[in-house]
This record gives structure tokens, C-alpha cells and sequence, in this order.
């Protein structure tokens, strides 16, 4: 079992910036796959970035250049900067685990993740 709780969330203006934060409740980030999502009122939960166990990270065409994805082996935890908040960014952000995902077109599907964190809500005013 793997537990994941973010925080860093908030309300900020366009243009801003955030850092999200994700602890993990053991070593995973050299294990497993570690992503961060986000779903939008009304919309479905997509893939913002995913890190897999070498390190590697792969950003969503829409987070490319704004986004920035991180970790912290010692603390064991995540981190998701957010620079130029634009409205269209308000959702709420989750980190997710995997162990195996095999396919490249699979690691920024939800159905993809079986350990999510409750969220941390980002609220972006224009």
C-alpha cells in the first residue's frame, strides 16, 4: 500500500505561480511510476506529468514549458511547480503511483494508477 498525500494548493491570480507538494509513505520514487493528474470541474481526470523509476519525466503536451515536475528522493516526495497560472488551470491536482505500466501511451492514463492522494484543489482568478 502506498500512500500519497499532497498539499501547496491555493487561490491565485493569472499569472502566478504554485508548487505543489506530494510526500509519499515509502521509497517509491525509484520504484514505481509517479504522476501527477488533474481534473477540472465537469471535465475528466487527465495526465499532466509522469516520472518513471529512472527518472525520467514526460509532460502533456498543454504543460509543457510551465511545468515542472520534481522529486526528492531523502523526503520522499514530489513536487509540481506551476508558473503562468492561467484560469483554464483551475482543477484539482492529485499525485498517483504505479508499479508497472508498459506501454508509452499508458503512463499518462488514469486507469493506469492504482494509488491516488486525496487532491489539493488550485483555483486560478482572472
Amino acid at each position: 500500500q502506498v500512500n500519497l498525500v499532497e498539499s501547496g494548493g491555493g487561490s491565485v491570480q493569472s499569472g502566478g505561480s504554485l508548487k505543489l507538494s506530494c510526500q509519499t509513505s515509502e521509497s517509491t520514487l525509484n520504484k514505481y511510476f509517479m504522476a501527477w493528474f488533474r481534473q477540472a470541474p465537469g471535465k475528466e481526470r487527465e495526465g499532466v506529468a509522469v516520472m518513471d523509476p529512472d527518472g525520467r519525466t514526460i509532460y502533456a503536451d498543454f504543460a509543457r514549458g510551465r511545468f515542472a515536475f520534481s522529486q526528492d528522493y531523502a523526503k520522499k516526495t514530489l513536487s509540481l511547480d506551476i508558473n503562468s497560472l492561467q484560469p483554464e488551470d483551475t482543477a484539482v491536482y492529485f499525485c498517483a503511483a504505479s508499479t508497472t505500466i508498459t506501454r508509452r501511451l499508458d503512463l499518462l492514463n488514469p486507469r493506469s494508477y492504482a494509488y491516488w492522494g486525496q487532491g489539493t484543489q488550485v483555483t486560478v482568478s482572472s
